[in-house]
């Protein structure tokens, strides 16, 4: 049981004033209505969705599936919860892991304080009543003393402002919006655009319905194979005899994952340079053969020196052409714009062996961009027009900061958020950002975030917010927030961080340089989750000396340099 707050904020038993509103009922958002209500605070959800489980209840697209191992990527927090559950697969799908997140709401009778259906629009800090006043798209207001924005990283589609779209006769499609009844593609014609991680686990699928495929690719990306398969019981029931060490090395692994560990031991600590051609070859030919994400967890340098990375890429790219049977259509699916690990590494099942179909056209929109949309279909540069009866946007988010900054948030003196991230985002330790008292985030921009296990990283997030939420109370402060400069070291630590990495050279949602317009800065927190959590915990046992606290809206204690 967590630690009882001791003290109350919103002193009241109406239906529009709670101690905190969570906005968003993903895995993030489902964790701290348990665990701040565990505390004794009263919370109120508000969820778009008509149902909970955020990135699971949304992208219901054909063939997607979590690419962490199931039992690994599940709530740590419930003994109990960890032994009752049985996943069916080594990689879940959509529609068990939206189940996971519905038993875990019943679980924990989570609904009662969840509004589905409800998007909210504008938050907006008071300095004199020290409260945030939420609104919704239903016209309510609900008023709480703290926010926290449970909105995830990958929330805001992205769909490209390509000429002519408003004209299309036929059915347009976005993987992160997908229809609740599915979608028959069978005898249509259908255009997918985008070969990024949704892209890839859709296109086979989408191949077996369609009388004829269309696949437009504007960037070639590294993918390896998922190796996908029924749960074994056995398996299943040593992962349960043994959790609390699997969370433990969980915890203090790279990415927050380590089921290819228990099989190799510990991750590689040698660097790809220093040994054989053939030691190089046996890990990645065991990484390849045993599936997911593991090529994460090989030699270190891989990320840091492009000859490392070369040894890798290089490795992948024969496979490439292994899978595909024309040489020409290899040739364009094989990457060569980035190094392999500096995007979001895909994992598929028979992504390249689907362009070996009668049924499938690769478009390579790198040699002919798209020029506009046309009523029929999609019209290339030059003047080929590929007709169909559907269009399938698989072209990602406006990753971390989008959600956010699709609503009106103000907190001091009317600032926007969007004035204060004009320049990219600026948050201390990706939890909170000055000029915003008490509005907490999870899984925001410069925390890990993609870097980390996402349900982990939430769970200790949340635990932070709550332990604070506590001393506040307790110690007689009203708020909390960072100062600038605080800020400013963090902003600063997070960027000097990121560019000693490859990813730092490469244009991608982890640099926000996807979405026209968007500032080129670091996203998110790539120096590690036991750096990062260092710096959290030090934060809290000093008593949040490097945030401004505030005891009344018109007292504040400066940030301790």
């Amino acid at each position: 049981m967590a630690e009882k707050t001791v003290k109350r904020a919103a002193q009241t038993s109406d239906d529009k004033t709670f101690d905190v509103v969570v906005v968003g009922a993903g895995f993030a958002g489902l964790y701290a209505l348990y665990h701040l209500r565990e505390r004794g605070l009263s919370v109120c959800v508000c969820e778009a969705g008509s149902g909970v489980g955020g990135t699971w209840y949304w992208n219901r697209y054909p063939g997607a599936r979590v690419d962490i191992e199931s039992v690994e990527y599940s709530y740590s927090f419930s003994e109990e919860l960890q032994q009752e559950w049985n996943w069916t697969e080594r990689y879940a799908s959509q529609p068990e892991l939206l189940k996971y997140a519905n038993h875990v709401a019943d679980r924990f009778d989570l609904r009662r304080h969840i509004r589905l259906n409800t998007r909210v629009t504008s938050a907006a800090f008071s300095e004199a009543e020290n409260i945030w006043t939420i609104q919704t798209d239903k016209g309510s207001t609900l008023r709480a003393t703290f926010c926290v924005m449970a909105t995830g990283f990958l929330s805001a589609p992205n769909k490209p402002a390509i000429p002519g779209l408003d004209r299309y006769s036929g059915k347009q499609f976005h993987s992160a919006d997908w229809p609740n009844d599915g979608v028959n593609f069978s005898g249509k014609r259908v255009g997918v655009i985008g070969t990024g991680s949704s892209g890839i686990q859709m296109i086979p699928i989408i191949a077996q319905q369609a009388e004829h495929l269309y696949v437009f690719q504007r960037t070639a990306n590294f993918s390896i194979p998922l190796r996908n398969k029924p749960m074994h019981p056995e398996f299943q029931q040593s992962v349960k005899t043994n959790y609390p060490e699997w969370r433990r090395r969980e915890w203090e692994a790279p990415g927050g994952y380590v089921s290819v560990n228990f099989q190799m031991s510990e991750p590689q600590s040698a660097l790809a340079l220093d040994v054989s051609h053939e030691e190089r070859l046996t890990d990645f030919e065991y990484r390849w053969n045993s599936g997911g994400l593991c090529f994460y967890n090989s030699f270190p340098d891989l990320y840091t020196s492009r000859e490392a990375n070369s040894t890798l890429a290089d490795f992948v790219r024969g496979k490439i052409h292994e899978r595909v049977g024309d040489p020409a259509v290899a040739e364009a699916l094989t990457p060569k714009s980035h190094p392999i690990l500096t995007k979001r590494l895909c994992a598929d099942t028979g992504y390249f062996e689907t362009f070996n179909r009668q049924n499938v056209t690769l478009v390579d929109l790198k040699k002919s961009p798209i020029e506009e949309i046309t009523a029929d279909g999609v019209k290339l540069q030059g003047g080929v027009e590929h007709k169909v009866d559907c269009l399938v946007f698989a072209t990602g988010f406006d990753a971390v900061t989008g959600a956010l900054t699709r609503m009106d948030i103000r907190g001091r003196n009317g600032l926007s958020i969007q004035s204060h991230w004009a320049s990219g985002p600026r948050t201390y330790l990706g939890l909170m950002a000055s000029g915003f008292p008490n509005l907490f985030i999870i899984d925001g921009p410069g925390s890990p975030g993609a870097f980390f296990h996402p349900i982990l990283l939430s769970e200790y997030q949340v635990r932070w917010v709550g332990d604070c939420i506590s001393y506040l109370w307790q110690n007689g402060f009203a708020s909390i927030e960072p100062s600038p400069d605080t800020e400013d070291r963090w902003v600063g630590h997070v960027n000097e961080v990121t560019n000693q990495f490859l990813v730092s050279q490469v244009d991608s949602w982890y640099l926000g340089s996807n979405i026209p317009g968007k500032p080129r800065v670091p996203m998110m927190y790539i120096g590690g989750f036991k750096q990062y959590s260092g710096w959290c915990d030090k934060s809290a046992a000093e008593g949040y000396e490097d945030f401004c606290l505030t005891r009344t809206h018109a007292s504040r204690t400066a940030a301790v340099s």
